[in-house]
């Protein structure tokens, strides 16, 4: 067949990848200058940059991990340890917080244990997943837990009052810890949470962006960069894309985005799409000279407020040598942000003087700085969310546009559960080849 994807990010590469080893023909329409989509990097005067923050390979998935692995070059990635902290107040207490309770302050310990106890005992006793983020937290980890780490960390991320956020979009995200765990934790021994990402991998050069430079390996003449999508309409079976005819549709570009040249999408359904929201992302790496490494951390989480508005700092220059140049290192700061907002030379002075006020770098020291801004980084869970993606989702999957990526079908997906999404997509595709009879998407 020959498809139309929509997008050159971590899904649509995959897909495209995928189909043309199954002898469809190809054309990838990128609105930007280069691929990558969130996945991006770059390398400026020897320092590399993720332009959406840290990531790094891993997965729960045997499967998608050794495909992703593969696509770098197993010759061409670092092998690390995850040592992730929280820097609560005067300390750094190891992450997750419930695994790290025992570094806490005796009171804290106590709260912690107690509201931890009275939370498990009410939901034995019947207690109800509530609908909204803030009273579930309370509900899963108790008060103490909520007050010295969850509400403050969660606030700052989220950037919204937690009562108003949806509470459906954590199941599964959010690893139950077993109360012997938190038992033992509270008194001081060593417990172990997210066991699936204690070990991760990271490419030695071009940053995250290795990976999707990898999938698009062997196919870049299928990928048109500088074509944003300006028209989308069916025609019978078939799809009219800037005015050419394809097959088929494959959408991984954001919903908005979509939601202003697709033709077929109803009024009501389009007014729908609109009051989608993201939540961006500043990520800002500030690169310095230094005789000796950073200390041996992946990356901490700053919760508080008087912290800064970071809450994430990476210890990028950790991940692989060469994301900085011979005698010097780098980290990069995170902040959430709804609306608009311009990060300016102050601004970004302003936030390294918060990082200097928590030991993390000296201003006098910094001699390079990157800044990137993505628009749509987060998902706003807002509590009309559920329904709304539904009926939007449920009016796609039957409208023979094939809808998937974070932001194509707005759903909390991380670069391994994408690529697993795409598996799933390119086996309708050939479903579909085969038969020549279209079904409605199941994912």
């Amino acid at each position: 067949m020959k498809i139309a994807i929509l997008g050159a990010g971590v899904s649509g590469l995959t897909l495209a990848r995928l189909l043309t080893e199954m002898g469809h023909e190809l054309s990838v329409l990128e609105a930007s200058s280069s691929t990558g989509g969130l996945c991006r990097s770059s390398t400026k005067d020897g320092f590399t940059c993720d332009h959406s923050g840290g990531h790094i390979l891993y997965s729960k998935d045997r499967k998608t991990l050794d495909w992703m692995l593969d696509r770098v070059g197993r010759d061409k990635l670092v092998q690390k340890d995850r040592n992730t902290r929280i820097l609560w107040h005067d300390r750094y207490v190891p992450y997750p917080f419930e695994n790290g309770i025992g570094h806490l302050t005796p009171e804290a310990r106590y709260d912690c244990l107690k509201g931890y106890l009275e939370a498990a005992d009410a939901r034995k006793q019947g207690a109800p997943c509530p609908p909204d983020f803030y009273s579930w937290i309370h509900w899963r980890m108790g008060y103490g837990l909520a007050k010295h780490f969850m509400l403050p960390y969660n606030a700052k991320v989220w950037d919204c009052d937690l009562h108003e956020m949806d509470s459906a979009w954590v199941a599964g995200r959010v690893p139950d810890a077993p109360i012997d765990d938190i038992i033992k934790a509270a008194v001081g021994l060593t417990t172990e949470g997210y066991t699936h990402q204690a070990v991760f991998w990271y490419p030695e050069t071009g940053g995250f962006q290795a990976l999707t430079d990898g999938i698009a390996l062997g196919i870049e003449d299928r990928i048109l960069l500088n074509n944003p999508v300006e028209s989308l309409r069916s025609k019978g079976d078939t799809w009219l894309v800037n005015g050419e005819d394809f097959d088929l549709c494959i959408n991984t570009i954001p919903l908005p985005i979509l939601a202003e040249v697709f033709e077929d999408l109803p009024v009501g359904l389009r007014d729908e799409i609109r009051e989608l929201r993201p939540i961006s992302l500043c990520n800002v790496l500030f690169g310095f000279p230094s005789d000796s490494p950073l200390d041996d951390l992946s990356w901490i989480y700053l919760p508080f407020k008087e912290q800064g508005p970071a809450n994430r700092v990476t210890f990028f220059s950790n991940y692989s040598p060469q994301n900085a140049p011979a005698g010097h290192v780098s980290i990069m700061a995170e902040v959430t942000y709804r609306g608009d907002f311009e990060a300016s030379p102050a601004w970004i002075d302003e936030l390294a003087g918060y990082l200097e006020s928590l030991s993390l770098l000296r201003r006098c020291d910094v001699m390079h700085t990157q800044c990137y801004q993505s628009k749509y980084a987060y998902i706003d869970q807002n509590r009309a969310f559920p329904a709304r993606i539904a009926k939007i989702r449920e009016y796609l999957d039957h409208s023979g546009l094939l809808s998937i990526g974070r932001f194509a079908r707005y759903e909390y997906h991380n670069s391994d559960q994408c690529i697993q999404q795409a598996f799933q997509v390119a086996a309708h595709v050939e479903r579909y080849a085969a038969s020549g009879d279209p079904e409605p998407l199941e994912l």
